[in-house]
């Protein structure tokens, strides 16, 4: 019997043979089909389902916690203890307490993160300027809803939103909550979900409040004459840009700069820090100042403490005699947390979808989703004042003969009866009956009934306003505007973040304090380096060095210059002279492998000094090639200490030249005894690193290129023998008379 071939859609399995007795198999499946079944539904479920807000700018753990509170009837009693709402909570949000507790801490009116707190608290609920200060436990805590939540369920009874099942399908809970202001730009929002994520920061409620009433009567007004900025609880100091500002607003992405506010105490020559940025904590703050003041960066200060108390956030900074405040508060801007940025991503959950908006987009996006809020609510009280008016008009038709009704009652011998006999006397359908069957017998006058009926008039007129109201675009936005002006009148609230333009903010350039004087620099061929001063040079003997070890280089510079240390494995660490402390020709110097931190048998190939980055640097390969890289090339903005691919590997390294002028002359001596004199000009500047170079020096079987020296330095006597005109060439034999060992200079 011939044996079936295995297709690709059986599975396959694998017997493991290090379980004895048991036959475990192992289901292999396709990288591909594990993302797609296991991955992206979780992806998915945290991108929708937990991680980024939505367009009434809660998040669902937000969402389920305030729903909670508002169905336990803490939006108007008392507190009750945290302990309680985080148990009730937990019916919609299976997470945990202990989720469902920090999303309350976050919310408080305690903890500060909000500009209008959600969560009316009491006791220690931590502070959001504090990373160490922790909140009580929720046994030993209250809360009940801030005032403003109100305006966060406001009709929410009135259909104005969807509900759906929770979690184990046992109740219902709101899908969004019928904000009535947009709630999404006024309350500050964080969130990482799977390969995205949103950061929404804050803004003052009356001000988004009157750009939300602008943009509805002008969709074209300008945003930033009603919302200049973001605001925060923290307050702080907003460097302002306003085209920085507009771009955020045009794009939902984008970065400010925001800074502390402090104050100079003449008495007790002191600085008080009494706001600081939203985005730090007074802890990373004097950690900075200490790792500062320990490493001799700041002078100026003799101590600093953390006074904050009931009275609010507080950092003080004791002044040395003659330190000037404006200065060091410049300098602890540049260096520390005080001064820092927020990188805002306005990404918002959209129907479902998540969408990156700007502030503009935003606006019309809740405007289109609470006209329809309020067109559901319309039509839900439409649908009510139209039953009551249904049942009306059948008590009208009791009216016209009170007695038959009651006849027709009392002559019913069946209960059951009394509705279709008073459906067939009076011509009404079966909702209008059970009404008139329903009413009490004290009530079954003429007065009453009269009283009754005059509301069908009233009725009617409410109904066909409604009606308008629902077919008018209109006045569904004039009913918005009105809501809108009544919250920012009712909570609105001062700025809390100043704003002060960027070029007025007392910034100064960083001022190099390093103390500049001439040094000389010594480099021995093993890697150990010295910085020793004219005098201390004066003053010396002979230079020491290990036993084996020479001089392999000197330059004259200045102790702020820059070096560029190069190494065997085609990298480059950059150094300044001022990072090595001042030498003498005595001891051996710093070891330079392990002074840069380098990689384990990785040494130092050559040392050369960059200068201003112009000017270039030639490499010397041994096989004959020659790279002229720009300088610039190794000029880096941010701080990094290691380059990695310095230059080409496709040859051993044998010299590095720097060149100030372009037509410096160079002299190459190859292992036959060959020598070649030839102009840096002839070569072209490249400005890749990694560059082969062009061939220079032809070279025969089992030679390769030796050494590379500036001519000035290579002893030669006799340099018209040896200078080529075109490149590549072989050089000629060297003469003895210019043989002798080059002597060593020093390199300015």
């Amino acid at each position: 019997m011939a044996r079936k071939k295995k297709t690709e859609d059986q599975p396959k399995h694998r017997i493991d043979p290090n379980v004895e007795g048991l036959r475990a198999e192992v289901l292999e499946q396709p990288i591909c089909d594990t993302l797609e079944l296991n991955y992206m539904p979780y992806a998915m479920s945290v991108i929708v389902s937990r991680a980024i807000p939505e367009i009434d700018g809660f998040m669902p753990s937000h969402r389920k916690l305030l729903y909670t509170m508002y169905k336990m009837g803490l939006l108007t009693g008392g507190r009750t203890k945290s302990a309680n709402i985080v148990g009730q909570t937990m019916r919609l949000n299976p997470h945990g307490d202990g989720a469902i507790y920090e999303t309350m801490v976050r919310l408080s009116r305690g903890y500060e993160a909000l500009l209008h707190p959600l969560v009316d608290s009491k006791g220690n609920f931590g502070k959001v300027y504090s990373r160490d200060m922790a909140y009580a436990a929720s046994r030993y805590t209250e809360a009940k809803l801030d005032p403003i939540c109100a305006e966060l369920f406001r009709d929410i009874d009135a259909d104005t939103v969807d509900f759906v099942d929770n979690y184990d399908n046992s109740m219902q809970e709101p899908s969004l909550l019928p904000t009535t202001f947009p709630n999404v730009l006024v309350s500050a929002n964080m969130g990482i979900a799977v390969g995205m994520a949103s950061n929404i920061c804050g803004f003052n409620l009356r001000e988004v409040c009157r750009t939300a009433v602008a943009r509805i009567q002008n969709p074209d007004a300008n945003l930033l004459d009603t919302l200049p900025a973001p605001d925060f609880p923290t307050g702080g100091e907003i460097l302002y840009d306003p085209r920085e500002m507009e771009e955020i607003y045009r794009t939902g992405r984008g970065s400010f700069r925001i800074r502390a506010k402090w104050r100079y105490m003449k008495e007790g020559n002191l600085i008080e820090i009494y706001e600081i940025p939203y985005t730090t904590a007074t802890e990373p703050i004097i950690d900075k100042v200490s790792e500062l003041i320990k490493a001799g960066k700041i002078r100026e200060i003799a101590d600093m403490r953390d006074e904050t108390d009931l009275a609010g956030l507080k950092l003080t900074i004791d002044l040395k005699r003659g330190a000037d405040p404006e200065k060091l508060m410049q300098k602890l801007f540049r260096s520390t947390p005080l001064q820092d940025s927020f990188s805002c991503n306005f990404n918002i959950l959209i129907a479902g979808m998540p969408r990156v908006m700007g502030v503009g987009k935003i606006l019309e996006e809740w405007t289109a989703w609470r006209s329809e809020c309020v067109r559901r609510r319309v039509y839900f009280h439409r649908q009510k004042k139209q039953e009551k008016l249904h049942l009306l008009k059948g008590l009208a038709r009791i009216l016209l003969d009170i007695d038959k009704a009651i006849r027709i009652i009392r002559e019913t011998e069946s209960e059951a009866e009394v509705v279709p006999n008073l459906m067939i006397g009076f011509g009404i359908d079966q909702v209008q009956a059970e009404y008139v069957a329903e009413i009490r017998l004290r009530n079954i006058n003429k007065e009453y009934i009269l009283k009754r009926t005059q509301e069908i008039s009233s009725l009617e007129a409410e109904i066909a306003d409604l009606d308008a109201t629902l077919g008018s675009e209109a006045r569904i936005r004039d009913i918005i505007v009105g809501e809108l002006e009544r919250v920012a009148d009712k909570f609105g609230a001062d700025r809390r973040t100043t704003l002060t333009a960027a070029g007025e903010a007392g910034e100064e350039a960083e001022e190099d304090e390093t103390p500049d004087y001439p040094v000389t620099l010594f480099l021995s061929r093993e890697g150990y380096f010295k910085k020793i001063t004219p005098q201390s040079l004066r003053m010396s003997g002979e230079q020491k060095f290990k036993e084996g070890d020479g001089l392999a280089a000197a330059f004259e510079t200045t102790n702020r210059a820059e070096l560029l240390v190069f190494t065997d494995r085609q990298q480059v660490y950059k150094a300044r002279c001022a990072e090595f402390e001042d030498s003498k020709a005595s001891v051996l110097g710093d070891y330079l492998p392990a002074k840069l931190g380098m990689q384990e048998d990785e040494s130092v190939t050559a040392l050369c000094l960059p200068g201003d980055y112009g000017g270039s640097i030639l490499f010397v390969f041994e096989n004959g090639k020659a790279a002229k890289v720009a300088m610039a090339a190794y000029d880096t903005k941010t701080n990094r200490r290691r380059l990695t691919g310095a230059y080409s590997d496709k040859s051993p390294l044998k010299a590095v030249l720097p060149l100030t002028e372009e037509d410096t002359q160079v002299a190459l001596y190859s292992t036959e005894g060959r020598a070649l004199i030839f102009s840096a000009a002839q070569l072209t500047a490249k400005a890749t690193r990694t560059s082969q170079g062009v061939a220079v020096m032809t070279l025969k079987k089992k030679f390769v290129l030796d050494r590379a020296v500036l001519l000035e330095k290579s002893g030669i006597q006799n340099p018209a023998r040896y200078r080529a005109r075109t490149l590549p060439a072989a050089g000629a034999l060297l003469r003895e008379e210019d043989a002798g060992e080059p002597q060593l200079a020093l390199d300015i």
